[in-house]
């Protein structure tokens, strides 16, 4: 089952835009904060990887750590590490991208192990490399700084009583997004992510119900059981195989 306070490794075969790969193991300290893309997904170009760098710059790389990772579970004859390079490069992207590793079937490595269902999905990592938040869709650019901060504001060894204390003061002073409908990209029919799968584990270190607003999505992928919290608005399927 998948444990949000040791999640797995990134299973990264290329890294861009960084002199050296980033595990996660490397990044504890900082907050992380992953976009899971693909090239060719509305949502990825319209929402995920221009917040993505909207954050990058907005944060210092002392405690925010922004990684962009390429999942190709759709055309990853189209997502080669070359043609990734050269999109990188049009995107104006400044922050560190990895190319999931192909896993011989549908989905790759990465994204299997963290059950992404789709693109853009955002990944957030606290200080003690906890994940604590899975959006699938889009994320108000509010929403996201206000957890960030939050994230940066708790210590590097912080109790699960501090984490606790956080985890209050966000539900109490952000307002639960909508979920609304996305448009479809075609393909393999509509799928609705309505289910709530809480994070807590006794002491709820990793709780609040993550709502992404999946306009533009490519989704359809998801073929693992949801063993964490992500509530996701209805989106658009690219996939059809969920």
């Amino acid at each position: 089952m998948f444990d949000p306070q040791n999640p797995p490794e990134l299973a990264a075969s290329t890294w861009l835009n960084a002199p050296e790969p980033r595990p996660l193991k490397s990044l504890k300290g900082k907050v992380v904060v992953l976009t899971a893309f693909q090239t060719h997904c509305p949502g990825s170009l319209k929402h995920g990887l221009p917040q993505a760098e909207r954050v990058a710059q907005g944060f210092t790389d002392d405690e925010v750590a922004v990684i962009g990772l390429n999942v190709a579970f759709e055309e990853p004859e189209a997502q080669t590490a070359d043609m990734l390079e050269a999109f990188c490069a049009a995107q104006g992207l400044s922050f560190a991208v990895a190319k999931d590793t192909i896993n011989g079937g549908d989905i790759p490595k990465t994204m299997a192990a963290y059950e992404i269902q789709g693109t853009p999905t955002t990944l957030i990592f606290d200080r003690q490399g906890r994940l604590r938040r899975h959006y699938l869709g889009r994320i108000d650019d509010i929403r996201l700084a206000a957890e960030i901060m939050a994230f940066c504001m708790e210590a590097p060894n912080a109790p699960v009583e501090q984490s606790m204390a956080v985890e209050r003061r966000l539900a109490a002073a952000l307002v639960d997004p909508d979920a609304h409908e996305g448009g479809c990209c075609g393909g393999g029919g509509h799928h609705h992510h309505d289910h709530d799968h809480a994070h807590a584990e006794g002491g709820g270190c990793c709780g609040g119900a993550a709502k992404g607003q999946g306009e533009g999505c490519c989704g359809g992928a998801g073929k693992q059981a949801q063993a964490h919290d992500h509530d996701h608005a209805e989106a658009g399927c690219c996939g059809g195989k969920h």
